[in-house]
C-alpha cells in the first residue's frame, strides 16, 4: 500500500518511508547522545539505500536538530570555540572550490579520509587534541573543504573536540552545526538543488527526527564521557572509510 503520493515523492512506498525514517531516527538519537553523529550515520547509508536524502532533505533535518541541541545545552555552549568554528568552516567551503580548480574531486577525498584516519589512530594510541581556538578553526576548515567536496563535514570536529565535557561538546557543535546548514540549505536553495520536492520529504521525515532526539535526552544522562570520546572516534573513521571506499570503488 503507498502511504506517500507517487506523483509526489516518486513512488516512495510506505516500507521505503519505514526504512527512511528508521535512519533517520537512528541518527537523531546519536547525535542527541554524542554531541554529533547524524551526518555521519545517515548520509552514508542514505547514499546507499535513500539517495533522494542526500545532501538536501538530510540538511534540513540536520538544522532544527542542531538548534534544539544548542538550546537544550545552552549553558555549556563555548562560543569563543563555536566563533572560530563557524568562520573556519565557512572559509572552507570557499576554500574548496579553490582546490577543485587545482585538484581532482577523488584527490581530495583521500587525503582528507587518510588525514582523519591518521587522526583517528594517534587519538588511540594516546594523542590528545584539546578544543583550543586554533584547533577548532583548523577543524572548521578541514570541515567546510571537506564537507563540500566528500559531503561528511563533521570528522574534523569530531577529532578537535573529542576531549570536551559531554555537554559543552553537545550545545557548541549544536551552535556550529545550525549555522552552518542554515547556510548549506540557504545555497542549495538558490541553485536550485532545493526545490518543494525535497522539502516535502524533509517535513515528512521531521517527526522522526523529533522523536530521535527526545528520545536522546533521558539515555544521555547514563552515558560516560570515555564512552562519548570512543563514539566519536568510531564514526569518524566509519565516515572517512566510507569516503575511502566510495571514492576508490565508486560505492
Amino acid at each position: 500500500m503507498e502511504l506517500l503520493s507517487a506523483d509526489i515523492l516518486e513512488g516512495v512506498s510506505g516500507l521505503r518511508y519505514l526504512g527512511a525514517g528508521l535512519l533517520v531516527i537512528v541518527g537523531a538519537l546519536l547525535q542527541g547522545v554524542s554531541g554529533l553523529g547524524f551526518a555521519m550515520f545517515s548520509a552514508p547509508l542514505a547514499a546507499i539505500w535513500f539517495p533522494e536524502l542526500v545532501p538536501g532533505p538530510l540538511l534540513v533535518l540536520s538544522c532544527p536538530l542542531a538548534f534544539m541541541q544548542a538550546v537544550r545545552d545552552r549553558g555549556d555552549i563555548q562560543w569563543p570555540l563555536a566563533n572560530v568554528a563557524v568562520v573556519g568552516r565557512l572559509s572552507g567551503t570557499v576554500l574548496a572550490a579553490a582546490c577543485l580548480v587545482l585538484l581532482s574531486v577523488k584527490t581530495l577525498s583521500l587525503m582528507f579520509a587518510l588525514l582523519i584516519l591518521t587522526g583517528v589512530s594517534l587519538s588511540l594510541t594516546g594523542w590528545r587534541v584539546m578544543p583550543t581556538r586554533r584547533n577548532m578553526a583548523v577543524a572548521g576548515v578541514a570541515s567546510g573543504m571537506m564537507g563540500t567536496i566528500t559531503s561528511a563535514g563533521a570528522p574534523p570536529f569530531a577529532i578537535a573536540m573529542q576531549n570536551m565535557g559531554a555537554a559543552q561538546l553537545r550545545g557548541t557543535f549544536g551552535a556550529i552545526f545550525f549555522i552552518g546548514s542554515a547556510v548549506s540549505i540557504t545555497v542549495l536553495t538558490v541553485v536550485g538543488r532545493m526545490g518543494a520536492h525535497e522539502y516535502l520529504l524533509s517535513a515528512l521525515l521531521m517527526p522522526w527526527m523529533f522523536a530521535g532526539f527526545f528520545a536522546s535526552s533521558p539515555i544521555k544522562r547514563f552515558v560516560p564521557a570515555p564512552f562519548v570520546r570512543k563514539m566519536l572516534l568510531a564514526m569518524a573513521a566509519i565516515g572517512a572509510i566510507v569516503v575511502l571506499l566510495r571514492t576508490l570503488f565508486g560505492a
